[in-house]
């Protein structure tokens, strides 16, 4: 049974809150410069930039008991300056140093994800360990630095040292729910809010093509050969220079769907209204990789709060990020694509994800990331 003699990240089973990750920092378990304002969320830790990225030959894995650094001395192309900002260009993968670093108790893993705004930017970044034998996952106990593998796959992008992509969620003990588990919390909180729920490794997510507005928007696909997105200005952009709006247009005898291009990259949104209780954060998986070739949802974390009364909320779309391999593919509205894996806190925290705090998505239905000023 956990005691107040226990350190705090020790008290609770689950995912650890906010003031678990900053008990954890200052015992000395994450390494870093002092945090910066709102870096800490509910559920996860933002990570930053460091001073020094790579331009790598091919993106890689260092394997058990191997170095990033001695995979960045063999396969780097050259070395960037960060700490004065540098553009990175789409095409191109690159490895760059972070802040922080981790010398985790033996009972304490992680995992890591990109940030909402990375991913609606087409920006696949993922966080590696010394010796990883897989991406964004740090063993119970790890000590060393971390780095993160970043490729730009739209828009070319401008970074710098303490630049935010990635984040990273803590746990003491995995408690992820199982179909069982998901229908009754969903039976006292209400998970998602359209029809009736699917429950199959999780809380299934279909896509929404009935269409926002008078006009139909169903969503944006985006420009090629636009303009550069600095990672760190918010509404600095016209979201006209860099997406295209889709719009349902009806036809006799027409079904409700979509057509994704090979290669083009899509903003939707799902028909579900998501709510994420207090006690709780979930991570958004393929739904199944046998039902078609596309990828959906580059950021997969929800933080306790996410769509919730609570904090302000009464349920919020799932922003999808859509993406189709080799050969064009048909999604029809109501199609299911993705599943909401919910896990248990080890506390319910303090602050709550929109209240109280910057929350660049909460009560959202059908939003491009923060770096755009108006929608189309």
């Amino acid at each position: 049974m956990p005691t107040d003699k226990q350190p705090a990240w020790m008290r609770g089973r689950g995912i650890l809150s906010a003031r678990q990750i900053e008990a954890l920092a200052a015992a000395g378990h994450i390494d870093a410069p002092p945090f910066a304002e709102g870096q800490v969320q509910p559920a996860s830790l933002d990570l930053r930039l460091g001073s020094r990225a790579w331009r790598m030959r091919a993106s890689f894995l260092p394997g058990l008991g191997v170095p990033v650094m001695d995979r960045v001395r063999q396969l780097s192309l050259h070395e960037i300056d960060l700490s004065v900002g540098a553009v990175l260009e789409t095409g191109c993968v690159y490895v760059a140093e972070l802040m922080e670093g981790l010398a985790l108790p033996e009972a304490i893993s992680a995992a890591a994800n990109p940030k909402s705004s990375t991913g609606r930017i087409d920006v696949f970044t993922r966080v590696i360990a010394d010796g990883a034998q897989a991406f964004d996952t740090v063993a119970a106990g790890y000590r060393g630095p971390l780095f993160a593998e970043v490729s730009p796959k739209t828009f070319p992008i401008l970074a710098r040292a303490g630049s935010r992509l990635s984040q990273i969620r803590f746990r003491n003990s995995f408690v992820a729910l199982n179909d069982e588990d998901h229908q009754a919390l969903h039976e006292r909180e209400t998970l998602v809010t359209s029809g009736a729920p699917v429950f199959y490794r999780g809380v299934a997510v279909s896509i929404d093509l009935e269409g926002i507005g008078s006009d139909g928007l169903i969503g944006y696909r985006a420009k090629r050969h636009t303009g550069l997105i600095d990672v760190d200005k918010p509404g600095a952009q016209d979201a006209r220079d860099f997406w295209e709006p889709i719009h349902w247009v009806p036809r006799v005898g027409s079904r409700r769907e979509i057509i994704l291009d090979p290669g083009e990259f899509y903003i939707l949104a799902s028909k579900e209204a998501v709510r994420v209780p207090p006690d709780y954060a979930a991570e958004m998986t393929p739904f199944d990789p046998l039902v078609g070739e596309f990828r959906v949802h580059y950021a997969g974390f929800f933080d306790p709060g996410f769509g919730a009364a609570e904090a302000g909320g009464a349920g919020s779309r799932a922003v999808l990020e859509v993406r189709s391999h080799d050969v064009p593919f048909i999604l029809e509205d109501g199609q299911l694509v993705a599943r909401l894996v919910y896990e248990a806190m080890a506390e319910r925290p303090a602050t709550l994800y929109g209240a109280g705090m910057s929350s660049n998505y909460q009560a959202q239905g059908l939003k491009l990331s923060k770096h755009f000023r108006a929608p189309v």
